[in-house]
């Protein structure tokens, strides 16, 4: 890929393990020497990810055509095109070469009420040699990390739902001894809540979710007392949830917009291809 290959590159994988979190999580160890080249810039490293469809070997993905493979993978009818999703890095490691991805399993379990998406029942059912290929950097300093709280910040201030925890866990273990932070993580059910690493100074509070009930987490920042001085908010989940978060931040505590990192990582309602879909609409 000329231009993009500098900072973002194609890694063919396959699963070597799968090792279950929780009722609602499950990680997926991917392996396989292409994965020596892929540099993870840590903290909130995200990444695309291609899966098979059911009854295919290994991902339908033209990436062999360069820069032209999003139009060739988009030309493809949509049942033989792979599957793709947007996924954190939760770990790597160098030898052998392993990149660890947690997976939110909604709608696998016998008492989900909405169906799983191809991703989650992809994942439910893998197993070792399962083929994939991420979409993922090629440098670690790269694009993909939006993690960057500035030096003068007092305090960072961490806000995510059960499909931001594997970021959040990743930022947990970068903060450096010392930071100051504030971390709510929302899960749906108590035994989702994990054994965090992070260093002194870190205030964790988990939240969970009654089925069907909406996001605690504005609730749970509105009845906060923060410290003072001026915080580094980054913000991620439900797309509807992220942005009442981050109104309530800049509008009703007065921190600086620009001190606000957020992400929707969902919409309610909406699966990953609509709003890929529709981003590319308003691209057009």
């Amino acid at each position: 890929m000329t231009g993009q290959a500098q900072e973002y590159d194609f890694f063919p994988a396959h699963v070597v393990r799968t090792r279950r979190l929780g009722p609602t999580m499950l990680r997926v160890t991917f392996g396989g020497e292409a994965l020596r080249g892929f540099a993870s810039g840590g903290r909130d490293q995200s990444f695309s990810l291609f899966l098979p469809h059911p009854g295919q070997d290994e991902p339908n993905l033209p990436y062999a055509q360069g820069e032209g493979w999003f139009a060739a993978w988009r030309a493809l009818p949509a049942d033989e095109r792979a599957v793709m999703r947007s996924y954190t890095v939760r770990a790597q490691r160098a030898e052998p070469p392993e990149v660890d991805v947690d997976f939110a399993l909604h709608g696998t379990g016998p008492d989900d009420r909405a169906p799983a998406g191809p991703a989650a029942a992809w994942a439910a059912a893998a197993g070792p040699g399962a083929r994939v290929v991420l979409l993922g950097p090629a440098v670690a300093d790269n694009r993909s990390v939006s993690f960057r709280p500035p030096a003068d910040a007092d305090f960072v201030l961490l806000l995510a739902d059960e499909t931001a925890l594997p970021a959040t866990g990743g930022i947990l273990e970068h903060l450096p001894a010392g930071t100051r932070a504030l971390a709510w993580i929302e899960v749906p059910d108590a035994d989702d809540v994990q054994d965090l690493p992070a260093p002194d100074g870190v205030e964790l509070h988990w939240l969970v979710r009654a089925p069907g009930a909406p996001s605690g987490l504005p609730t749970a920042l509105r009845a906060a007392e923060l410290p003072d001085g001026a915080p580094y908010a980054w913000i991620a989940g439900e797309s509807g949830t992220v942005k009442e978060l981050r109104r309530h931040l800049v509008r009703e505590r007065g921190v600086d917009r620009r001190a606000v990192a957020f992400s929707g990582y969902w919409r309610r309602g909406a699966s990953e291809d609509r709003l890929r879909e529709e981003a590319y609409a308003g691209q057009s």
